[in-house]
């Protein structure tokens, strides 16, 4: 048997599907694996900022449409790149493993950014957190792989990135700070991966099953259902983090105005992910204010 695995070209996404390849071949070594490279959107258009070209959805659209198309079986992406709700025909069938979820300030420490610092970032929830704390922070858009992203760093006072990024990539700038949730609170699934397939392969839903990590899954879905809740085209930024306490799961999420200005942060623990995501979600909207801040965007 042949496992077409559909992915894009970037060394990252590429490191990343060997990732998954590897777990595949450990579980079953018979199965024979095959790369289908696609180039999505986000891939061809490097210029204009992810918020413009339609936000989630941009780098994994074109992979997706592969497996539904059977040119591909599989489709491995990074999980913060995915939509909250999956797309009809396929299934997430496997969360397998997450490193670091947290970001990386390169090229400058948080505690030694001068006034009126100028970071580099196409991220509106980058922008936000770091507005919210440092008002007098310039930003400078900044799209690209990320081995393009730090050679950015000769030209302003740090660039942020994903330190899952860096990690997968073995990548190890000489100035780099990574920054604890309570500063900058990571977007939905940053640094897990998740691999779909369609929703009829059974038998290779069930092999997939055994690369998952149960508690990575369950840390992601709570994310995940968090963000759908809100909705996943919400234009402002949102950010979510679920980590395991004991046996229950913790969830910390946010909304933010896209200035900063207003910052909006909630946190609760569940056993149930999907149920805990829900709750949280509501719990940010209707008691803390944050469907407010939605209508004032309209």
């Amino acid at each position: 048997m042949t496992l077409r695995i559909a992915t894009r070209g970037s060394r990252l996404a590429l490191r990343q599907t060997q990732r998954v390849a590897e777990l595949i071949s450990e579980i079953s070594p018979e199965i024979e694996l095959e790369t289908v490279v696609v180039s999505t959107v986000g891939d061809r258009d490097k210029k204009t900022s992810l918020q413009e070209l339609g936000g989630q959805g941009v780098f994994v659209t074109g992979v997706q449409s592969a497996v539904l198309s059977g040119k591909a079986d599989i489709a491995v992406h990074s999980a913060k790149d995915l939509p909250a709700e999956t797309s009809s025909g396929l299934i997430l069938a496997s969360v397998p493993e997450r490193v670091d979820p947290r970001d990386a300030l390169v090229g400058c420490f948080w505690e030694d950014l001068p006034k009126a610092a100028l970071i580099a970032t196409g991220s509106i929830r980058r922008r936000s957190h770091l507005a919210n704390l440092r008002p007098d922070i310039k930003f400078q858009e900044l799209r690209g792989n990320i081995e393009t992203r730090l050679l950015r760093i000769d030209d302003v006072d740090a660039v942020v990135v994903a330190k899952a990024a860096l990690d997968r990539l073995e990548l190890k700038p000489e100035r780099m700070d990574t920054l604890p949730v309570s500063i900058l609170l990571p977007q939905v699934g940053q640094g897990a991966l998740a691999v779909e397939c369609r929703e009829e392969d059974f038998e290779i839903i069930q092999m997939l099953r055994k690369t998952e990590d149960q508690k990575v899954r369950s840390a992601v879905d709570a994310e995940r259902s968090f963000l759908a809740e809100v909705g996943s085209g919400c234009s402002l930024p949102v950010a979510a983090h679920a980590v395991f306490k004991k046996e229950e799961i913790l969830l910390k999420a946010s909304i933010a105005s896209e200035d900063g200005m207003t910052l909006i942060k909630v946190e609760d623990s569940g056993i149930d992910a999907n149920e805990l995501g829900v709750k949280v979600a509501n719990k940010l909207l209707n008691e803390e204010g944050g469907n407010r801040l939605l209508n004032e965007n309209l």
